[in-house]
């Protein structure tokens, strides 16, 4: 099955590709000039989980797989971005691919590294990026109701309700207003995956300098301000001082935040973050002594389609999910005593996995 992706947007010079690398360690070009990046990078986050570490030393396998989420580095964004400026075309397709995006803001003034817009200002940024998103959602919007009512006496009651729904869509961008708060969970979900931008789970971070971390900038704290209004997440990470920490072994990365009194890396918080963005809890399996894995699912997913994100064969032979909470094993001390203690129960195809399951699927094919 196909990663979940991620898409890291923002204007140009904002360190978009620094915070790539730092979550992905995938080297991606980093330069202070606009649009270093040309092609989309992508690359691949694991997830730090503390029960999997746990389960890893209890079962001592000879291979430890956690989650990962996929992420997306695209060109920077700038003014006139839906009428093709700048990579705009590119950037704008190549997002609506995603199943969320991370805006990054500038919140450092390192007159080193120019911007587009000639002074910082992260509202002003955002305001920018987010205007794009909406003028060209609406573009896209006003193509496929013209398409759809050429076609409106041929289409069937399901495409109704998508053509009903489409004209609400564009009354909403229409005003200029982001559609968070117009539409159910259930119907941003259905406009997510016609690739609408501005319906997509979005979260903040703000790219800060080193001591803005623990003491915040008037920058940062006005765009605080501004994300607590608009009822988005907003995290702050200094992505230089994350990529030089991504270099670093664990053990040196461990010494280093215990110097600094921090509890962990700003990219750790940023892939949780993610993950919750992108509505995913996650259930282990364990192979014998052989592997310990991690496997994200949306929330709500069922035993049957758990075994299918493991095989195939899983899905189609499905005979009954064995499950035990993590918690629950590791206090046992084994998945042998675990089944004398009656914590391991039998659920079948319907059961609704829940967030640090241990699942031994049975299957017959």
């Amino acid at each position: 099955m196909a990663h979940l992706s991620v898409g890291i947007i923002g204007l140009p010079n904002v360190g978009k590709s620094t915070l790539f690398n730092a979550v992905t360690r995938a080297g991606a070009r980093v330069a202070s000039f606009p649009f270093c990046t040309v092609s989309p990078n992508v690359g691949i986050a694991p997830v730090s989980d503390p029960r999997l570490e746990e389960l890893s030393q209890l079962i001592n396998p000879q291979k430890t797989s956690p989650a990962t989420i996929e992420f997306v580095d695209v060109a920077g964004l700038v003014r006139g971005a839906h009428q093709g400026e700048g990579l705009g075309n590119e950037f704008l397709s190549r997002i609506r691919g995603v199943d969320a995006i991370v805006e990054v803001i500038r919140c450092f003034k390192g007159r080193q590294v120019a911007h587009p817009e000639g002074n910082v200002d992260p509202i002003r940024d955002v305001e920018i990026i987010e205007v794009e998103l909406l003028l060209s959602d609406l573009k896209m919007v006003e193509r496929r109701l013209t398409k759809m009512n050429k076609l409106v006496k041929f289409i069937s009651r399901e495409e109704e309700e998508k053509l009903a729904l489409l004209e609400k869509a564009k009354d909403v961008l229409e005003k200029g207003d982001f559609p968070h708060e117009a539409f159910s969970k259930e119907e941003r979900e259905k406009l997510s995956k016609e690739g609408f931008l501005t319906f997509k789970p979005l979260l903040y971070v703000a790219n800060v300098e080193e001591e803005n971390i623990k003491s915040p900038s008037p920058l940062l704290c006005s765009l605080k301000d501004y994300a607590l209004k608009r009822k988005i997440r907003l995290i702050e990470i200094c992505a230089q001082w994350e990529m030089e920490l991504a270099e670093l072994s664990q053990e040196e990365a461990r010494e280093f935040l215990e110097d600094l009194r921090m509890e962990e890396k700003g990219t750790d918080k940023l892939i949780r973050e993610a993950y919750r963005l992108l509505d995913l809890i996650t259930f282990f399996t364990i192979t014998g002594g052989k592997e310990v894995r991690a496997w994200p699912v949306k929330e709500g997913t069922t035993a049957v389609k758990a075994a299918g994100k493991v095989h195939s064969d899983m899905e189609r032979g499905f005979i009954c999910a064995e499950v035990v909470p993590a918690r629950s094993l590791l206090k046992a001390g084994s998945l042998r005593q675990a089944r004398e203690e009656g914590m391991v129960r039998v659920e079948g195809r319907n059961y609704i996995v829940r967030d640090g399951d241990v699942i031994h699927f049975k299957f017959n094919v």
